[in-house]
């Protein structure tokens, strides 16, 4: 099995990712999967370009009543969530990726759905980041969320080396 480093470079390497179709019906499963549909509090990501274009289910997800959450870098090890309540509470961050604003937030056991950006997934629920582990040192935070991996079809992988700080997402939307 290769290391996670390897596969990250690999993954670079290939370049492109998916296509805008195979983004819309990732997006669609998201829109009518039963679990975010009852949630009232959801933990989700602002994209990046390789990343599931989440941006349209935000405002989506606000007008709906929900409480939409966002992650921000504090600094090198840390990530917190703000609210997010629309375009205006966003700004340049950390990493060149926009960021809330908004209220801090928490309150971590009312998270109903996570929903979690990967470079990979693969067939078991691991995930793959970026390497910095913001994600590995927040997800053991959320206790009572059920945990959403998303990536595109080429991204999902038949296995992905584990950690033991590793968190397994409940399922992975390809």
């Amino acid at each position: 099995m290769t290391n996670k480093q390897d596969i990250r470079k690999m993954l670079r390497q290939r370049g492109s990712t998916g296509s805008t179709a195979e983004a819309s019906a990732i997006i669609s499963q998201l829109r009518h999967h039963p679990r975010i549909f009852h949630a009232r509090t959801l933990f989700i990501y602002y994209s990046l370009p390789d990343e599931i274009p989440t941006q349209e289910l935000l405002d989506e997800f606000v007008s709906k009543g929900k409480t939409v959450l966002l992650p921000r870098v504090a600094n090198a090890t840390d990530m917190f969530l703000h609210c997010y309540t629309g375009a205006a509470d966003l700004k340049l961050g950390a990493f060149g990726i926009l960021e809330p604003t908004g209220k801090p937030f928490t309150d971590y056991q009312q998270i109903e759905v996570a929903i979690i950006p990967g470079m990979a997934f693969d067939k078991q629920g691991h995930r793959l980041g970026r390497g910095k582990g913001y994600y590995d040192r927040f997800l053991p935070l959320l206790t009572n969320a059920y945990k959403i991996g998303v990536c595109y079809p080429s991204r999902l992988l038949d296995e992905i080396p584990v950690d033991d700080h590793d968190i397994i997402m409940d399922e992975v939307i390809s």
